[in-house]
This record gives structure tokens, C-alpha cells and sequence, in this order.
């Protein structure tokens, strides 16, 4: 009798597991629907090659408002921690209350500001988007969504200006007319290794490389300019450094441009990003106009890894990048998420680490940005 009990119990464990494994499996293959994607022919400029992805379905997503509109019009604040009152969300460990130790400097807290979204529009924020101010300039560290006419929220950030420690404005703002996004080396560093001092590392180990790109018969105040500063943003603002990327990525955005207008219709909705022959990177959001909302600023941040990434390699075959789209079989997922509002599920594959973010808005309820990251 105890060992039918036994195998009885043992068929229905074997049972729920294929189950689960299967759901498991459904959910890996199609994390943001990425069965509907397709890769096309690529665009290429030097060592830089961009595959434009479409979609079979698409989403209304009007109803976001993203971190450079809300800066430029003033409906979103983002300070130090010191200056508005945040709320700190405790972890539970064991039964016990833990309040993160966060490194604290008058108030201020250097992986930590606080945001205020006082539009009626929720808030779109993606990982490696930079705001400059404050004591130090910052680089989101994750996707989120911030709910419209919000309270002030603690925001993880990580600092992209080693060395300062001095406010130069009370206020944080996008760094340029069309805001920086970080590069895919720098971005990967927050969203997969959540290290300060690993993104640090990168970012001097790009500023040096981007300075040795440029300085090569250029005028010597450029040479000064660069050396003075530790800021990601501040170089990426010079103008002999916006120049180098631009003779990248200007090519690049206007044939995407042009293809994103003859695509409309099969809704282009993202790209497959290639560095010297190896694929480094993928962006995927919900909608075609979404994708245009991040495509200026998202093409300099591919153009600058290009710039400072200068050995070739073989070129990237369409097939390849439709290949590392559709992989998303991961060992390990994990999931973080604010009730009725979003999910950002993580999952660790072989050789890559996918972030999708979920909103879980009533009326907006759909996956809005999916990033992959080669590894």
C-alpha cells in the first residue's frame, strides 16, 4: 500500500513538473511576444551594424510620457534624496525589518535620488537613460514605471562621474537636447552586474577610449577638456567627441529613419544591435512611435560603443540576429514588480541576460521594453 501511495505521489510530481517545465519554456520563448519578431536586412556603417526588427502586433503607448519630455517640460523632478523627502521601502529578512544601508552624504545618497512625476501621464524610465546635476551625474539602473501625479519615489541610480562631490545644481536634467543613453557596455554593467564599482570601471575605461579617438589632430583645449573630466555625460558632450559619434550614427538613423517610415505598416519596432562583428545588444519596445521616441538617442549610444570598440571583425549575418532574438531559454529568472503597475522579470541564459519590463496598468497592460545583452 505505501509504496502505491509512494509511486502514486511520484507520477504526479513527475506529472507537475513536465507541466511547469513546459510553461516554464512557453514563458522563455515568449517573453514580450518575441515569436512575432522578425530581424531584417542590416544597416551597416563602419564596424557598426543595426538589424531593424517588426513585429506582428503592436500597442498604444500615447499614453507614457518619457524621462526627457517630463524633464524638458518640467513635469517631472528628479533631486538629491536630501532635498525631498522619499520613501524608503524596507526589505523583510528572516521576519526582521532591514533598512538598506545606502552610503549617505549630507542628506544626499550617491546610488539613490528621488523622483516626482507630477503629470498625468505615467512615467516610461529606462535602464542606462543619465541625468546631470546634482552632486554627480546618474544613470538609471533599471526599467520602471512611475505612476502619474505620483508621491516622490526613491530611484536606483548609479554614478557615471566618479570623483565629484559638489552640487552644481539643485535639480537633475537631461544632459543634451535629445538626452544620453549610456552605451551597452556601460547599460549592461548596471542592468546585469548592479555594480558601482564596475560601472565606474567602464566608464573610464570608455572616456579614455573615447579621448584617444578624438585627440588625434585635434585642437589642444580638446585635449584639456577631456583630461579635466570624469563625467560620462560631459564628454559625450564635447563637441569633438559629438562629432566623431555622429559621423556614426547619423548615417545609421537616417537609413533606419527611411526604413522605419517604409515599415510603418509591418511595424518596426526595435533592432538588433552589432559591434565588430559580434552582436552586443537588442532593443525591443511596443510600439513603432515608442521606438521612435528613443531612437535619437539610442543610435548615439550604439555609435558610441562603436567609436570606442575599434578593431573589425566579420560581419553579422541576418540569421544570426534572428537567431539571438529568439533565444531566451534562461537557467535562471527572477522577477520584481509594484502591484497594478509593473513587472520587470530578469532571465540568465547561456551566453546573454534579458530584461523585459511589464506595465500592469489597467488599461495599458502589455510587455513595453525588452533589452538583451550578449555576455
Amino acid at each position: 500500500m505505501k509504496g502505491e501511495v509512494f509511486l502514486g505521489w511520484t507520477a504526479v510530481a513527475i506529472v507537475a513538473g513536465l507541466i511547469l517545465g513546459k510553461e516554464y519554456q512557453a514563458r522563455a520563448v515568449d517573453i514580450g511576444g518575441v515569436s512575432d519578431y522578425k530581424v531584417l536586412s542590416p544597416i551597416r556603417h563602419g564596424n557598426l551594424t543595426v538589424f531593424p526588427v517588426v513585429s506582428a502586433s503592436a500597442h498604444d503607448t500615447s499614453g507614457f510620457l518619457t524621462l526627457d519630455e517630463g524633464l524638458k517640460s518640467g513635469e517631472v523632478e528628479v533631486t538629491e534624496s536630501g532635498n525631498v523627502r522619499g520613501m524608503l521601502r524596507p526589505r523583510h529578512a528572516d521576519g526582521m525589518v532591514v533598512v538598506p544601508n545606502y552610503p549617505v552624504h549630507d542628506g544626499a545618497q550617491v546610488n539613490k535620488l528621488v523622483l516626482v512625476n507630477n503629470s498625468k501621464r505615467p512615467l516610461l524610465l529606462l535602464a542606462g537613460e543619465i541625468v546631470t546635476g546634482g552632486k554627480q551625474d546618474r544613470v538609471i539602473s533599471k526599467d520602471r514605471i512611475v505612476p502619474s501625479e505620483s508621491d516622490p519615489i526613491d530611484l536606483d541610480v548609479f554614478c557615471v562621474e566618479p570623483g565629484r562631490w559638489v552640487g552644481s545644481s539643485s535639480k537633475f536634467m537631461n544632459s543634451m537636447s535629445l538626452g544620453v543613453m549610456a552605451a551597452p557596455s556601460v547599460r549592461g554593467k548596471a542592468m546585469a552586474d548592479k555594480s558601482q564599482e564596475k560601472v565606474w570601471a567602464e566608464v573610464g575605461r570608455s572616456n579614455q577610449q573615447m579621448a584617444v579617438e578624438v585627440e588625434a589632430g585635434a585642437a589642444p583645449s580638446v585635449s584639456r577638456e577631456l583630461a579635466s573630466t570624469t563625467s560620462y555625460a560631459k564628454v559625450n558632450q564635447n563637441d569633438a567627441v559629438q562629432a566623431k559619434v555622429d559621423s556614426v550614427a547619423r548615417p545609421i538613423e537616417q537609413e533606419y529613419e527611411s526604413t522605419i517610415k517604409q515599415l510603418r505598416d509591418r511595424k518596426a519596432v526595435g533592432v538588433v544591435v552589432a559591434v565588430n562583428g559580434e552582436i552586443v545588444w537588442a532593443d525591443l519596445f511596443a510600439s513603432t512611435s515608442l521606438l521612435e521616441r528613443y531612437w535619437p538617442k539610442l543610435v548615439r549610444s550604439y555609435a558610441s560603443e562603436a567609436v570606442v570598440t575599434r578593431a573589425k571583425g566579420a560581419q553579422v549575418t541576418e540569421a544570426s540576429a534572428q537567431a539571438f532574438l529568439q533565444d531566451l531559454h534562461g537557467r535562471h529568472e527572477s522577477s520584481d514588480s509594484e502591484p497594478g503597475l509593473y513587472r520587470q522579470t530578469e532571465i540568465s541564459g547561456d551566453g546573454f541576460k534579458a530584461f523585459e519590463l511589464t506595465s500592469l496598468l489597467p488599461k495599458a497592460s502589455f510587455p513595453v521594453h525588452v533589452a538583451k545583452m550578449a555576455q
